[in-house]
């Protein structure tokens, strides 16, 4: 298959090392001088002490929607999707699979007219150490499902070739998937970026678990969980098995970049409002995240 991935960040990067091993790889970033350094030096994947290269085709983010990509996966951030959405050439037909954390995305995604649209979480952990290089710095999988249309055949042409080197399962129910990731998202994320510490801290340290607690309570009452313990126990497993990295939300703080609390905690607290759920760590966080925001724009 030839696949489009949108996006040079760390997800971007990721996958297109590990897709560009059975497919055929068209990367599409912003940056002029990423493509420059990718197209020159190629891509480099550091993992467990060892470094693998690939070589891909790589183009500008101005370009995509314009050549004959089978599938393109869009890994950006969730706050540059309307305007990447609307620049760019995709036909309607054109399948298109999302990788976003939170579920704020989704209506961006109801109000395009792609027939066939997919979605995904990663629980792989990444860092971006360079333009041309990615660490992976925890496995794990992907999981994705058909948001709209008739993607099953394409997804299985997609995910057969990669076996269990980068492996992807296939999930029935779209938003019961991207509610597990909205929960591990909206608890570890904004603590630990306010906090400043490790994943694992959440857990260690008992003063930060009754935060992480009370935190969870409330989002499993603005979500209606009805299973409570099986998101729980998934959030403590993240926990545990993510414990020495720090999250994509505190990365984001500390290199004074825009996060994505809107699509993450912003979207709960729509949802808390429309359902007249009272929800005060979820207000506080997000308050205090967009609080230093504001702050690293303005210093």
């Amino acid at each position: 298959m030839k696949i489009a991935i949108i996006g040079g960040g760390a997800i971007g990067l990721l996958f297109a090392y590990y897709l560009n091993q059975k497919h055929h790889v068209v990367l599409y970033v912003r940056n002029r001088q990423q493509m420059d350094i990718l197209r020159r030096k190629g891509l480099f994947l550091h993992k467990k002490d060892h470094t693998y290269k690939t070589e891909l085709e790589v183009r500008n983010i101005s370009d995509w929607g314009r050549f004959d990509e089978d599938v393109s996966i869009i890994c950006v951030k969730q706050y540059h999707l309307k305007n990447l959405l609307d620049e760019s050439g995709l036909t309607e037909t054109h399948p298109l699979i999302f990788v976003q954390n939170g579920m704020g995305h989704l209506k961006i995604i109801d109000k395009l007219p792609t027939q066939n649209v997919s979605v995904a979480t990663v629980e792989h952990g990444a860092l971006k150490s360079g333009d041309c290089e990615v660490i992976h710095t925890g496995e794990g999988l992907t999981r994705i499902a058909v948001y709209r249309g008739e993607n099953q055949e394409l997804l299985q042409r997609l995910i057969d070739p990669l076996g269990d080197d980068f492996p992807f399962i296939t999930e029935k129910d779209y938003y019961k998937m991207l509610v597990k990731k909205l929960v591990v998202n909206a608890v570890i994320n904004p603590l630990t970026a306010v906090l400043k510490v490790p994943n694992g801290q959440l857990l260690d340290n008992p003063r930060y678990f009754e935060l992480l607690t009370g935190l969870f309570h409330e989002v499993k009452a603005v979500l209606h969980l009805e299973n409570e313990k099986e998101y729980f126990n998934n959030l403590l497993q993240v926990c545990r098995n993510t414990a020495k990295n720090r999250s994509s939300m505190l990365k984001d703080i500390e290199e004074q970049r825009p996060t994505e609390i809107d699509a993450i905690l912003g979207f709960l607290l729509e949802e808390a409002a429309e359902r007249n759920i009272p929800a005060p760590y979820t207000t506080m966080l997000y308050q205090m995240i967009k609080g230093i925001e504001l702050q690293n724009m303005e210093g």
